[in-house]
């Protein structure tokens, strides 16, 4: 990786502020890991559900990232998910966090992952849902054409032979700053360091995002957003689309 530039040493800045473990998330993925006495995180970011009880290795190509982790975290390799620098069945468990969307060659990942671990957990996403959420319908719709073209939850699922797909709802006070967590509190939509901390607006022409943000922002002071989704006001949770993935 030496010299090469990643998605997120652009993109990265700030997101652990944004990205706090959730427990709603982090029991099912520790439920999901069981007895694998040791764990390589494969696009480990700033480590947010990682296990703290027992051996892991975070493999991430950003540095930006490398450098939030929090002291005490476990090691980081600076790698990609297709070239993984572990010998076959290095560990017990491959763990892999809202990440496959983001490789260059998805497939070739999964392989790697199935070559280093024998159980394999992965939290993906539909991106049909996230094409279909009310802030990008009605506000920034330049993002359904970069969520429609990555992976779904269901085509990872296949490609590992899954045993269990496990949807994961998303509370409304949601405390991971995932893309969709603001979808009864549209206000957080509205602050830079929240925007910063999800990829689907980092990645999209910023006029049109101002744009959005600007009708969202005058929609919210009118009452008008209210009105039209009066319906999720009264929810306490939200399929949004993910999914932990479960092979092996």
């Amino acid at each position: 990786m030496p010299g090469a530039e990643h998605l997120y040493d652009r993109i990265g800045s700030g997101y652990s502020l944004g990205r706090r473990t959730d427990p709603r998330w982090m029991n099912p993925v520790l439920a999901a890991l069981g007895t694998a006495r040791t764990v390589a995180d494969v696009g480990a970011g700033t480590g947010s559900y990682e296990p703290d009880d027992r051996p892991v290795i975070a493999v991430e190509p950003a540095a930006e990232m490398i450098r939030q982790r929090p002291a005490g975290a476990s090691p980081a390799v600076r790698a990609v998910a297709e070239a993984l620098p572990l010998r076959t069945h290095a560990v017990d468990a491959a763990l892999a966090v809202l990440t496959v969307h983001h490789w260059t060659d998805w497939r070739a990942g999964l392989a790697e992952l199935r070559r280093i671990a024998p159980r394999r957990i992965v939290l993906a996403y539909d991106p049909r849902r996230h094409a279909e959420f009310w802030f990008v319908r009605e506000y920034v719709p330049e993002i359904a054409a970069l969520e429609l073209s990555r992976p779904a939850a269901d085509d990872i699922a296949h490609e590992l032979g899954a045993e269990s797909v496990i949807p994961l709802p998303l509370p409304w006070d949601f405390t991971d700053g995932v893309f969709p967590a603001w979808w009864r509190r549209p206000a957080g939509y509205l602050d830079p360091r929240v925007r910063r901390a999800c990829s689907a607006l980092a990645q999209t022409d910023p006029a049109a995002v101002d744009r959005g943000i600007g009708h969202l922002r005058e929609d919210l002071r009118t009452g008008r957003w209210h009105e039209r989704h009066r319906d999720l006001l009264g929810l306490e949770q939200w399929d949004a689309g993910f999914r932990l993935v479960v092979s092996g």
